[in-house]
């Protein structure tokens, strides 16, 4: 996967939306009732997820939230 991490919080909706790479057409998979993961439409490749009440979810000292899947993350050194 390549391109930006980008980053988005709605304080009042208590919403976190990542998305990795540029943007393409995708469709939203509920995990479950405060998780959604977003896949390429051709491709069914991860390409953000969101994270409904996320104040009750991660310690924000931490910044940890526990995931029902995996994401693999990939850095390339020149």
């Amino acid at each position: 996967m390549k391109g930006k991490l980008r980053v988005y919080y709605d304080e009042e909706g208590d919403y976190l939306e990542i998305r990795i790479g540029d943007p393409r057409s995708n469709f939203g998979e509920e995990i479950n009732d405060d998780i959604t993961v977003f896949k390429d439409t051709e491709t069914e490749e991860i390409v953000g997820m969101g994270i409904l009440n996320f104040k009750e979810k991660t310690n924000l000292n931490n910044l940890e939230v526990e995931l029902p899947f995996d994401i693999g993350l990939f850095a390339r050194t020149n």
